[in-house]
């Protein structure tokens, strides 16, 4: 097996991936966030990846109702961080493609080379409603055409001198963008989704397919598609996917403290949140409506250090993925014991 790449997903926004009322407090503080990018860079973790959100979902835990904005954040963490690749997010639907060019540029420059973007199309009607930037117009084929031109222009605005270019989205007139990025051959790239459009779209112009399906076979099913698709373009890409990490001494103890943060579900955010999403929780199942019913949004691992481990390496093994991208209910104590007792067994693993 190749090298498996490992990074952490930065509790940017109050609560976390768990939505639950009996977590650790996530507050979504620049400070929880600089320890644990710290903590994560000193473990020698892979990556450090924030998301970007404009509007929380309400519920008894007003989740993700504070959220720090994801680039600016990063800028931070760049400075205090030596090794980890640093992604930030951005949303095709509300940042103009030049601007967005720079900010990673400048990015780029304080971090040193270590730049990252996930591009997220814009599928959140009410958090980009709100700002009067909703364009109803665009069903979720065309969204991933707009993306596709905003992310070849800011490819080109990298790396030519000028850009000139009317588009179906964007127009640029003898467009400069500089200084040009210091990462070679351009800051890396990563975009999620399920669907075969946003593979596509994903194989094509970006680096890493994030992916995420109700369960194993379904992670695995979306992994394998991604990689056909770029075996039907002449190319290859990586898959990852996330994972909610519940460590405790023993088995039995990590078991109790997941059934508590379930106990816990905050079934109005959940709500609010799956209607952010477009999704109707009375509808047929899907990976959003299933992982939200028991407070973890992601896959998981749960019990000991080693039970940890060997759930990561199934993981990685029966999905045929990459990477995957870690969350933790308390960042500070997971990310100690991920770097001392799981981390350390999976890089010989997978050596």
């Amino acid at each position: 097996m190749a090298n498996k790449e490992f990074g952490v997903f930065l509790p940017i926004a109050k609560g976390g991936w768990i939505i639950s009322k009996n977590t650790p407090p996530l507050d979504a503080s620049y400070q929880q966030n600089r320890e644990a990018a710290i903590l994560a860079d000193q473990i020698g973790l892979d990556f450090i990846m924030s998301m970007s959100k404009w509007r929380g979902f309400g519920g008894e835990t007003e989740h993700w109702g504070c959220s720090l904005e994801s680039v600016t954040m990063m800028a931070g963490i760049a400075e205090v961080t030596h090794h980890a690749r640093l992604i930030a997010t951005m949303h095709a639907g509300l940042h103009n493609p030049a601007v967005t060019a720079k900010m990673i540029a400048t990015l780029d420059q304080i971090s040193h080379g270590r730049a990252g973007l996930n591009i997220v199309s814009g599928s959140f009607k009410d958090e980009f409603e709100q700002m009067g930037e909703w364009d109803s117009n665009l069903d979720h084929d065309q969204r991933y055409a707009m993306t596709e031109e905003w992310t070849q222009l800011i490819k080109r605005l990298w790396c030519e001198k000028q850009v000139d270019h009317q588009g179906d989205y964007f127009n640029l007139k003898n467009c400069v963008s500089e200084p040009k990025p210091i990462s070679v051959p351009r800051p890396y790239l990563v975009c999620a989704g399920q669907s075969e459009r946003g593979l596509r779209f994903s194989v094509r112009h970006t680096d890493v397919c994030f992916i995420g399906g109700k369960d194993e076979e379904e992670t695995r099913q979306i992994s394998l598609m991604a990689k056909r698709i770029a075996a039907e373009y002449g190319t290859t890409t990586k898959t990852f996917c996330m994972s909610t990490i519940i460590c405790a001494e023993t088995d039995e103890e990590a078991e109790t403290l997941a059934q508590f943060y379930r106990d816990g579900l905050d079934i109005e955010a959940v709500k609010s949140m799956m209607h952010s999403f477009g999704v109707d929780v009375g509808e047929k199942s899907n990976a959003m409506v299933e992982r939200s019913q028991n407070a973890f949004m992601t896959h998981t691992a749960i019990g000991n250090p080693a039970t940890c481990r060997k759930q990561l390496s199934d993981l990685l093994r029966e999905c045929e993925l990459d990477g995957v991208m870690l969350i933790f209910p308390d960042y500070i104590k997971g990310l100690t014991t991920f770097g001392e007792k799981i981390l350390p067994q999976l890089r010989a693993e997978f050596a």
